[in-house]
C-alpha cells in the first residue's frame, strides 16, 4: 500500500477514535454539527421527508454526505443522538486534508524526512485533531482548500489544464461546504487571469486577453454555478435567495439576537491577527523569509499557496471587522495548512512533476544543486513547537471560545470549583438536557405529529429522539397551518423556549409571543426542564388546550 493510503487510513482511525471519545465518551458535542445532523435526519425521517428539508441557511455538502449514515439511525438512534454520524463524516475528510499536505511536500521535491515531519505536525495539531472528529464543516472545507492549493501550485509549473480544472472543482465544492470559499474563488480567479496574462507577453495585444479570460472563466465557473444554483433553488422553494443573510434563521439575525459581532474595527483587526498567530505562531517569521526566497528564485508557487489560503483568513478578518460574524478561532483555521505549505516552500523546488498534459507555458523543474538540508532543518525548527503552542492557547476563553472546555476533558480536575472549570463542565454538558427531554417525550408514547417544536434550539431534541415523526418541525410543509391552529391538527404538546435572544427567531414564539410565560391562552404548563448546558434555554413543555 502506498504511503498516502496508510496516512489516510491511519489519520481517519485516529480522528474517529478521538471524536467518539469526545462525543460518546464525554458528551462534548458542537451545536453546528448537531444542527446539520438534524437537517439530514429531517430529510429522511420527518413527517414530510423531502430533500429541501435540509434547509438553505447553510450550504448543504456537510449534511448531504451524512445521509447514508443518518439512514442507519432508524435502527440505532444513538448515531444521531451522540453525533456519531458527524464523526464518521469529518474524520475521513480531515485525513484527506492531511494527505494533501503530504502530497504538496512530495510535489515540491522535499526530503522525505521533512515531508513526514511537517505532515505529522499538521496532522497532530490539536485544532486539526479536534475538528477532525467533531462533525463540523471545517474538515471538508480544509480538504477542499488544501486540494485547490496543491493543484494551483502544480499549475504554476505545469500549465496543465487538468490541474486548473481540479482547482475549479475543489473551489466549487468548497462553496457548497462554507461561504468562505467565495473569497478564495475570487482571489484564485484574479490570480489565474493575471498569471496567464503575464505569460502571454505583450507582442499581440488583440489576442492577449482571450487566453487569460478563458482560464479565469474556467476556474470561476464551478463556484459561480454552485452559487447561482444554490441561490436559485432557495428562491424557488422559500422565496429568499440568500437565506444566510435574509432569513430569520440566518447569520445576521443570529448575531443580532446573540449580541455577537464586533463594533470596533480596530479591535476586530487585532483580534483576528491574534487568532491567526494562535494557529500559526511562526507565520510572522515564516512569511517574510519565504517571500524573500521566492523573489530570489522567481518562484510563483509560493504566491499560489498564499492566494488560496490567505484569502480565506482575510475574508474572516474583514467579516469580523464589519460585525458580520462571531469571534471564533475555527474561522482562521486555514492558517494551519498555510504554515505547513510555507514550511515546504523554504526548500527550493526540485525535480520534475508528473503531469497529464504539459501546457504551452509550463516548464520542467530542475533539481537545484547544493545543500537542501539547511532550509529543511529551518522549516522543521520553525514548525515543531506549533502543536504545543496552539494547544496551550486553545484553553484561553478569550482566544478560543469554542474549544477551551477541552481542558476539562484532557486535564480533568473534579475538585476544582473555579468559575472557569464550572463553565467548562456546563459547556461539555450542553445538549444532555435535550437528550433527557427526548427520552421523556419518547416515553409518553405519543402519536405522530403531536408535538410542535421549532429547531432553533430543538435540533438537539430532534437528533436524540427515537421517534422523529412525533414532532412537527419547520421543514414540514404543513408547519404554518399547524402553528396557526395546533389543536385542530392534533397537536397535544408544544416545546417552548424563552422569547429572548435566539428564542426570538423561534417560529412558535413569533406566532405566540407570550407562550413561554403564560401559555398564550392555547396551552397549560405541563413541565419545566432546567438546562444543564451553558447558554442553553430552560425548556417548558405545554399541553395544548
Amino acid at each position: 500500500m502506498r504511503p498516502a493510503r496508510w496516512l489516510f487510513w491511519g489519520c481517519t482511525a485516529l480522528y474517529a477514535v478521538i471524536g467518539l471519545y469526545l462525543t460518546v465518551g464525554h458528551g462534548f458535542l458542537m451545536g453546528d454539527a448537531l444542527s446539520r445532523i438534524s437537517a439530514a435526519r429531517s430529510v429522511l425521517f420527518s413527517r414530510d421527508p423531502h430533500l429541501a428539508a435540509i434547509g438553505f441557511v447553510f450550504t448543504p455538502l456537510t449534511a448531504v454526505v451524512q445521509l447514508p449514515t443518518v439512514l442507519l439511525s432508524h435502527w440505532w438512534p444513538g448515531l444521531t443522538a451522540w453525533g456519531v454520524t458527524g464523526v464518521v463524516m469529518s474524520a475521513p475528510f480531515m485525513a484527506g486534508a492531511v494527505v494533501q499536505i503530504y502530497k504538496i511536500g512530495a510535489d515540491r521535491g522535499c526530503p522525505p524526512w521533512l515531508i513526514w515531519a511537517v505532515t505529522a505536525l499538521f496532522a497532530l495539531n490539536p485544532m486539526i485533531v479536534f475538528y477532525g472528529g467533531n462533525g463540523m464543516s471545517e474538515a471538508p472545507f480544509l480538504l477542499l482548500m488544501c486540494w485547490a492549493t496543491r493543484r494551483l501550485i502544480r499549475w504554476c509549473t505545469t500549465d496543465d489544464i487538468h490541474d486548473l480544472v481540479a482547482v475549479a472543482v475543489a473551489l466549487g465544492l468548497a462553496y457548497l461546504t462554507r461561504y468562505d470559499a467565495l473569497a478564495a474563488g475570487l482571489a484564485v480567479t484574479v490570480f489565474v487571469f493575471a498569471t496567464t496574462l503575464l505569460r502571454q507577453g505583450w507582442k499581440n495585444k488583440r489576442e492577449l486577453l482571450f487566453p487569460a479570460s478563458l482560464d479565469a472563466v474556467l476556474v470561476a465557473l464551478p463556484t459561480g454555478v454552485a452559487f447561482l444554483a444554490w441561490a436559485a433553488t432557495s428562491w424557488l422553494i422559500t422565496g429568499e435567495a440568500l437565506q444566510q443573510f435574509s432569513s430569520t434563521y440566518g447569520n445576521a439575525n443570529i448575531l443580532a439576537q446573540s449580541g455577537g459581532g464586533s463594533t470596533d474595527a480596530g479591535y476586530a483587526l487585532i483580534f483576528s491577527v491574534a487568532e491567526t498567530v494562535v494557529l500559526g505562531p511562526v507565520l510572522p517569521l515564516l512569511v517574510p523569509i519565504v517571500a524573500v526566497l521566492a523573489w530570489r528564485r522567481r518562484d510563483l508557487e509560493v504566491v499560489a499557496a498564499v492566494v488560496v489560503l490567505a484569502s480565506v483568513i482575510a475574508f474572516a478578518t474583514l467579516s469580523y471587522m464589519r460585525g458580520l460574524t462571531f469571534p471564533f478561532l475555527r474561522f482562521y483555521i486555514c492558517a494551519l495548512p498555510l504554515m505547513a505549505v510555507l514550511a515546504f516552500q523554504l526548500v527550493p523546488p526540485g525535480g520534475a512533476l508528473v503531469e497529464r498534459r504539459h501546457g504551452p507555458h509550463g516548464f520542467t523543474r530542475r533539481l537545484v544543486v547544493g545543500s537542501r538540508s539547511v532550509p529543511a532543518a529551518l522549516a522543521v525548527a520553525l514548525v515543531v513547537f506549533t502543536p504545543v503552542a496552539t494547544g496551550a492557547l486553545m484553553v484561553s476563553p478569550t482566544l478560543s471560545d469554542q474549544q477551551y472546555a477541552l481542558e476539562s476533558v484532557v486535564f480533568p480536575a473534579p475538585h476544582d470549583t473555579s468559575d472557569k472549570r464550572r463553565t467548562e463542565r456546563r459547556i461539555i454538558a450542553s445538549f444532555s438536557t435535550e437528550r433527557e427531554l427526548a427520552r421523556h417525550i419518547d416515553g409518553m408514547r405519543l402519536p405522530e405529529g403531536s408535538v410542535l417544536m421549532d429547531t432553533v434550539y430543538g435540533f438537539a431534541v430532534y437528533t436524540a429522539t427515537d421517534n422523529p415523526r412525533t414532532f412537527v418541525i419547520p421543514s414540514d410543509q404543513d408547519f404554518t397551518s399547524i402553528v396557526n391552529r395546533p389543536a385542530e391538527h392534533g397537536i397535544q404538546y408544544v416545546l417552548a423556549v424563552p422569547n429572548t435572544g435566539r428564542g426570538e427567531s423561534d417560529a412558535v414564539n413569533r406566532r405566540y409571543p407570550t407562550l413561554y410565560e403564560t401559555g398564550a391562552d392555547i396551552a397549560t404548563l405541563q413541565l419545566e426542564i432546567p438546562n444543564d448546558g451553558q447558554d442553553q434555554p430552560t425548556w417548558r413543555l405545554y399541553r395544548v388546550l
